[in-house]
């Protein structure tokens, strides 16, 4: 029997359709985002301060 024209088993198919596991972990880029979104807002509301107190 020719391999190119052998068909796969149960087994086989299932085993290669099966998804591999990806599961990232995201903590650091969600503490990293806060941050990010704190230090915006505070210098959002700085700048606005500032155009109150300069003019």
């Amino acid at each position: 029997m020719n391999k190119k024209n052998r068909r796969p088993t149960a087994r086989s198919a299932a085993a290669s359709s099966a998804p591999a596991e990806f599961n990232p972990d995201y903590t650091q880029v969600k503490k990293d985002l806060v941050r990010i979104g704190i230090l915006s807002a505070v210098f959002f509301v700085l700048l606005i301060a500032l155009t109150f107190i300069i003019k």
